[in-house]
């Protein structure tokens, strides 16, 4: 049975609509009420996803990785990082990525640039938009990046002169939004005072960032109430990590109060290395498959994002991937049913 068969049998157990064929899903059930037609998906596997791995992967598996995913039709995808190789190893190639990968039409490939040496050599590799990070934690910021919030605000002003002048993209991060490995809860106006300084910087999207995966769906109901008096909804993106299990919830809490576009890694990858007993970014597949359940189009071909996330699960030796949806349908289709 194929994948489509296999989620169309399921989808019938519960009384859906079987999935339409074809390149993307279109769902044929009536959009949940309150729910947007479309969501975007920002793939974050080939960088946050692969960044903590202590084995260095090839760069033609990281390329051939990225060309999956395009294929896909994932229309965000994050190919690498502009960061010392001292620090996060697995990105010391990413010139030859960000250069070697296949650009899809229509297709954005943003990099990540934590300061104005790692944008200028983004923007000789071709990038075309970038993404900066900051954080709602103090005590975070010092132990990523070696200062104080503020003065890495500060950091970031050359960074958007330059990207302007280069018309390059600049997607903004906020980590920690829900709590911190070294202060706990985080105060939602400690969030929303970072999100509107990107804002102000000149980010087109401000991410933000449940780092070590400890939100529920009532801190993101309270984060989002904050963060929207200062931010316009149609501007945010979540990223949830699923430590807790709580991903999903919280990106379904994030649907409610509006947001549209959502971070994930395919096979659950990832984790923080700043960041002691986080674990991967939110799943793909169990995104896309949540979203499709929800009547909502998010233009992905199931079929090839199972592929993609197949191969770099055999990159990584042959792991079993974090997403329940990937492993229940490569169950059935070994089983035959």
């Amino acid at each position: 049975m194929s994948i489509r068969a296999s989620l169309g049998y399921a989808r019938a157990c519960v009384n859906r609509a079987t999935p339409a064929m074809g390149v993307g899903w279109r769902a044929l059930s009536s959009k949940t009420a309150g729910m947007p037609s479309f969501v975007k998906i920002v793939e974050v596997g080939p960088r946050d996803g692969l960044q903590n791995e202590k084995t260095i992967i090839e760069t033609s598996v990281k390329v051939e990785f990225c060309n999956k995913l395009s294929q896909a039709g994932l229309k965000a995808i994050e190919a690498t990082a502009f960061v010392s190789p001292k620090w996060v190893p697995q990105m010391a190639d990413h010139s030859e990525v960000l250069t070697s990968i296949e650009r899809f039409p229509g297709v954005s490939y943003p990099v990540l640039c934590p300061n104005l040496k790692g944008f200028e050599q983004a923007v000789k590799a071709g990038a075309e938009e970038v993404a900066i990070f900051a954080a709602a934690s103090e005590s975070f910021s010092q132990k990523n990046i070696n200062c104080t919030v503020k003065e890495s605000l500060q950091r970031f002003v050359p960074i958007m002169d330059m990207a302007k002048d280069h018309g390059i993209s600049v997607r903004g991060y906020v980590s920690c939004v829900l709590g911190c490995p070294y202060e706990g809860p985080i105060d939602p106006l400690a969030v929303a005072d970072v999100s509107n300084a990107l804002y102000e910087l000149g980010c087109y999207e401000i991410s933000l960032g449940d780092t070590i995966g400890i939100g529920d769906p009532g801190s993101t109901s309270r984060l989002l109430e904050e963060v929207t008096q200062v931010v316009p909804v149609e501007k945010l993106a979540g990223h949830f990590h699923d430590t807790y299990g709580q991903a999903l919830p919280n990106i379904l809490m994030s649907l409610q109060h509006g947001v549209t576009v959502f971070d994930s890694a395919v096979s659950g990858l990832g984790g923080c290395p700043y960041a002691k007993g986080a674990t991967g970014n939110v799943s793909t597949e169990d995104l896309v498959y949540m979203l499709y359940g929800l009547g909502i189009d998010t233009g992905v071909d199931f079929d090839a994002l199972i592929d993609a996330g197949q191969y770099i699960s055999r990159a990584l030796g042959n792991r079993t991937p974090n997403s329940r949806v990937a492993v229940a349908v490569m169950n059935k289709k070994m089983s035959g049913k």
